[in-house]
């Protein structure tokens, strides 16, 4: 079940212009520590910035928030799977709000797809429900 969809496009060059003229204030306030130290490391920082930019604003439109209502910038950073796929992990605000639209009895997944070719980069977030797997240590009931 789908309980969300949000998706953005940012301009690079404006993620550079906020890099060169905030510098560390634009990255501490907007970007996880996980997400500053692997856009650091990359050869087109601002590309990799911006990625994680248009991340976090395709999932607050996919939680229905935007940046308001409790959810904040850093509430919401882009992290990768073992196999490299990236998905975001949440926190705060946007943690609560993903468990206040996830039924019950269900998990919430969040499905990531990042992409840029200068000068934009572009995110699309699929928020989806699926059954929570059952405890198989837990007593089954007949």
């Amino acid at each position: 079940m789908i309980l969300g969809i949000g998706s953005d496009l940012s301009d690079i060059r404006r993620i550079q212009a906020s890099l060169d003229r905030f510098g560390d204030r634009f990255r501490q306030r907007v970007f996880t520590e996980i997400e500053r130290t692997r856009s650091d490391r990359k050869a087109d920082a601002a590309a990799s910035y911006a990625k994680r930019f248009a991340a976090k604003e395709a999932c607050a439109k996919a939680l229905g928030t935007g940046i308001r209502r409790g959810v904040f910038w850093r509430d919401m950073g882009v992290v990768n799977m073992r196999s490299g796929q990236p998905t975001m992990a949440l926190t705060g605000g946007a943690l609560a709000r993903l468990r206040q639209m996830t039924p019950p009895g269900m998990t919430a997944t969040i499905h990531l797809s990042l992409t840029d070719d200068h000068p934009y980069a572009q995110a699309f977030v699929i928020i989806e429900a699926v059954p929570a797997v059952p405890d198989p240590a837990a007593p089954r009931q007949v």
